[in-house]
């Protein structure tokens, strides 16, 4: 008799990778939005010497520096922490 399979052996049709709109949607509906991974291909594969995560711009470089900033920040923060906290109270 042996051990039934626990899962199905179909595979069920995929409810989110189909490629075409739904048959109730118009074709230009706009809540679909335009396609914009080929634009942004062209951005990040661009051999200009910046690192990925500052490719965008300005915005990009707002955010590194803002993450720098408190992540550099927090290690003072601790570090003075640690500190405090390691001297003796005097009573």
């Amino acid at each position: 008799q042996g051990l039934k399979p626990l899962a199905p052996t179909e595979s069920p049709d995929p409810i989110f990778g189909t490629s075409k709109p739904a048959p109730g949607l118009p074709a230009t509906d706009p809540l679909l939005n335009p396609n914009k991974v080929p634009d942004l291909q062209k951005i990040f594969q661009r051999s200009d010497g910046l690192p990925v995560h500052l490719k965008r711009g300005y915005p990009d470089r707002m955010l590194y520096r803002t993450t720098m900033a408190l992540t550099i920040g927090g290690t003072i923060y601790c570090l003075i922490a640690l500190f405090i906290a390691s001297q003796p109270k005097n009573q």
